[in-house]
């Protein structure tokens, strides 16, 4: 199912981790809506592919769901899990939907680097899943996403960026230019392709 150290979108799974007010809230200003403009497009991208989509977020009750935007750019009817813990695959449910999915490579983006993105990377790694974190479509406070970057990185996590992993998934200039009749071409600030 793998073309080398490429993904494939038809092993990969988006995994949208816990995207809500109250994390967005602690990074820096302007960056929670930027990040969520990245995850959003990155979500319509893998939505237009046929890339299925796990969605997480934590608590809540306490925490709130999904910020709006993103709840948009999700399929109608899309799930999202109430997570409870911090590592996704340490929670039945959310373990079921990933063993159900078929897949076998995971992308992951959302909040925060160092703690939830870090604890479902290592767990799904674990697991014996490929993983990879798209560095400008994840977030935490500085120096927090720095360092859970770089501790991925040092327990074998592949770190990449948006515009890396599109073009993994798509190809050939084809499916890029349908894809751009799909979902336009208007990206989020800072990335080109």
């Amino acid at each position: 199912m793998q073309d080398g150290a490429l993904f494939r979108r038809d092993a990969s799974c988006l995994v949208v981790i816990d995207v809500q007010q109250y994390f967005l809230d602690k990074l820096p200003a302007g960056e929670g809506h930027r990040l969520v403009a990245r995850i959003a497009w990155i979500a319509r991208v893998a939505a237009a592919l046929g890339i299925p989509i796990i969605a997480t977020a934590e608590d809540i009750s306490d925490n709130g769901t999904l910020v709006p935007a993103l709840i948009a750019a999700l399929p109608d009817g899309h799930a999202v899990f109430d997570k409870m813990v911090f590592g996704l695959y340490d929670q039945a449910d959310i373990r079921a939907a990933v063993e159900a999915s078929g897949r076998s490579a995971f992308v992951l983006v959302g909040l925060e680097t160092d703690v939830c993105i870090a604890h479902s990377a290592l767990g799904l790694t674990g697991a014996g899943y490929r993983v990879v974190v798209l560095e400008d479509a994840c977030g935490s406070p500085p120096p927090h996403h720095a360092a859970g970057l770089q501790r991925m990185r040092d327990a074998g996590i592949l770190v990449t960026t948006l515009k890396g992993i599109y073009y993994e998934w798509v190809r050939d200039l084809a499916t890029h230019r349908q894809l751009k009749a799909a979902i336009g071409t208007a990206l989020p600030e800072g990335l080109t392709l």
